[in-house]
């Protein structure tokens, strides 16, 4: 049984994406700033920092996909993550394991160079979830293979 509708063609998503990412990344940079204000050592504040910016991407996308199917982003965009019988929302395991890149960032932990190989983690795992997403008929990147095959469908 399928879901009804098209794959999630690139466009979309990247925009479902960028959206979601500007929600998200308001959030983490109002936490960063409360987090530099309270504290007086630039490591601990970095090492908290990336903790709580990777978990914060990474639960947001988790828990909208796993309980609704649908960021904010993907609402805009009509879009929805199944789970792998492209009937129900993926799991949150399965919701987590899709968007795992997101947390990357948490290489952040390691000062001066942790940031910037967390960043190219990042930049790397959306070049090859562009690339998968381009190429696989059914729109699947890499991390929705990992989470067992959940798929985005366009729904309206």
């Amino acid at each position: 049984m399928n879901a009804v509708g098209q794959p999630g063609n690139l466009t979309d998503r990247f925009v479902a994406r960028l959206v979601d990412g500007v929600i998200v990344g308001v959030v983490g940079v109002l936490l960063n700033i409360v987090l530099a204000a309270i504290s007086n050592s630039w490591l601990l504040t970095g090492f908290i920092s990336a903790v709580a910016t990777a978990a914060l991407y990474l639960g947001y996308f988790a828990y909208f996909e796993s309980t609704r199917g649908q960021t904010i982003g993907k609402q805009l965009m009509k879009l929805k993550a199944f789970g792998p019988d492209h009937v129900s929302n993926p799991t949150l395991e399965q919701a987590a394991r899709r968007n795992i890149y997101m947390a990357f960032g948490i290489a952040g932990v390691v000062p001066i160079i942790g940031g910037i190989l967390g960043g190219l983690a990042v930049l790397a795992a959306v070049i090859v979830v562009a690339v998968n997403i381009n190429s696989d008929p059914q729109r699947q990147h890499l991390f929705d293979k990992f989470a067992g095959g959940t798929q985005v469908i366009k729904v309206g």
